[in-house]
């Protein structure tokens, strides 16, 4: 892989405030006149009479992050270079991934686009000539990369050549159009190779109960995947360990964890891990951006008590949020937690797609939706029907549940109720300290979680919903299956 120029700073990973922020950071849009007639990309051009002072010009860029911002360097690390050109120069693009990703570099007005490249491909060069004047953008196209810094501006100045100004031009109108009009998605059919994502809501580390602290070695993988979103529809996952939430890990207050985050080398984007419940680091995010094939290492003290959300901090963040990338760490106080009959690890996320809820076909992610806070599916452990069809949550009447509940996001607040039941005991915002009794409804936000224990008194099946109902029908809703003998007097259906 080829590695950061060595006059960039240092790989920086934002938090999770700031990459939001960057989102909305990238340069504006330039104003764009003239036309300039362009050869298919990756093709030499037929040129006009050159200019005088025609020329080839080579232009050598590399991809990398830099202050928390995804973007084109040159050889002496400027960033998102201005190319400066004349009207009839002939423009060579050379262009690699520095830290590995899948990226391309793309100008619309002159029908500029090199092939995708990442570390595993190496370089991609593109060829083109222009005959027009003007301030033209190039970008990166993969999804999320230009709202988070992959912009510079190609500036050609001279008189326009004469076969471009004797055709009538479009050119600006079409580049103003292509600001507002979204192009069209191709309709791919599922993806036959999908498989079920979705975690086990029983697959709950053992407790640890009360011992003296100790050192933890935790290895997870960052794995892109074809998921089985619906029945019919398919999803390409970003995933911790394949699985949507993550793995749950567990600690006791006072222990170590070291933590390695490998990158899968198949993955096309670099990816990472913010635990809310670290201290220092960016959560782990600073020091995690995993480029694909490659692995990196921290190591942090379980300080804080309670249940806390992990996520992956890389730019743009809520993207890599909505396509799976979020888990939960329980941290036990010294004492342990009390004993309870079954624990239960479910989490709420909200996904944004170019085609409705319940369209068939592959579905492919849609950052202005995700923007504008417009989810097209709720679901818990990340599919539609993880918890009524793939996984079921199963009680006896007489038992204890405990729930360790919390919402991956990127964007909504969750209304946390079972119907049919009333909570016993809420680990407010799942901290530890604070419990309440006879609640009906938890609010958790994203990012955040809660606890929630009740015992079953009498058999059926029992609805976990965000009670913002609408959601139930984009996929937010499970069942706990209790069995058994009611508790006399609890309920019947009919007089008494």
């Amino acid at each position: 892989m080829k590695t950061a120029h060595p006059r960039l700073a240092p790989l920086a990973a934002a938090a999770c405030a700031l990459m939001f922020a960057l989102g909305a950071s990238m340069p504006a849009h330039a104003q764009h006149t003239g036309h300039a007639a362009a050869a298919p990309a990756g093709t030499a051009s037929a040129a006009p009479a050159p200019a005088a002072n025609a020329a080839v010009k080579k232009v050598v860029l590399h991809t990398n992050i830099v202050d928390g911002k995804m973007v084109y360097v040159d050889d002496k690390g400027q960033v998102n270079p201005t190319i400066d050109a004349r009207v009839g120069d002939t423009i060579e693009v050379e262009v690699d991934s520095g830290e590995g990703a899948e990226h391309d570099f793309v100008i619309d007005e002159l029908k500029v686009k090199t092939p995708r490249f990442s570390a595993g491909t190496g370089k991609a060069k593109v060829r083109f000539t222009v005959t027009a004047p003007g301030e033209f953008t190039y970008y990166c196209s993969v999804p999320g990369h230009r709202q988070i810094g992959m912009a510079g501006t190609l500036r050609v100045t001279g008189a326009a050549a004469a076969s471009a100004a004797a055709a009538p031009s479009n050119a600006s109108t079409d580049a103003a159009l292509a600001l507002y009009t979204p192009a069209p998605a191709p309709l791919r059919g599922p993806d036959p190779t999908a498989v079920s994502v979705s975690a086990d809501p029983a697959s709950v580390p053992p407790a640890i109960g009360a011992r003296a602290p100790q050192t933890q070695k935790v290895r997870m993988e960052t794995v892109e995947i074809a998921g089985k979103l619906d029945d019919g529809t398919t999803f390409t996952y970003w995933t911790f360990n394949r699985q949507v939430p993550g793995p749950m890990l567990r600690a006791r207050v006072g222990d170590t964890v070291e933590l390695t985050l490998a990158n899968s080398k198949d993955s096309k984007a670099i990816h990472s891990i913010d635990l809310h419940a670290v201290t220092g680091g960016h959560g782990g995010g600073e020091h995690t951006q995993v480029a694909p094939g490659q692995e990196k290492t921290i190591a942090f003290k379980a300080l804080n008590p309670g249940l806390f959300v992990y996520h992956c901090a890389t730019p743009l963040v809520p993207q890599h949020i909505a396509a799976g990338m979020y888990g939960m760490i329980l941290v036990e106080p010294e004492a342990g937690l009390p004993k309870v009959d079954r624990e239960y690890y479910v989490m709420q996320g909200d996904m944004y797609t170019q085609r409705p809820n319940g369209a068939k076909g592959h579905q492919e992610p849609d950052l202005d939706k995700m923007s504008n806070e417009l989810p097209d599916y709720y679901v818990f452990n990340g599919a539609v029907g993880a918890l009524t069809k793939t996984h079921k949550l199963q009680a006896k009447v007489g038992e204890t549940v405990r729930i360790y509940f919390g919402v991956g996001g990127p964007n909504k607040i969750s209304s946390f109720h079972v119907i049919g039941e009333i909570f016993d005991k809420v680990y407010s915002e799942a901290a530890l300290n604070t419990v309440k009794t006879n609640v009906q409804t938890t609010l958790v936000a994203p990012g955040g979680a809660t606890i929630v224990e009740l015992k079953v008194q009498h058999p059926g099946s029992y609805l976990l919903v965000d009670h913002a109902l609408s959601r139930t029908g984009k996929g937010a809703v499970g069942v706990l299956e209790v069995t058994g003998e009611g508790e006399p007097g609890v309920y019947k259906a009919g007089k008494l």
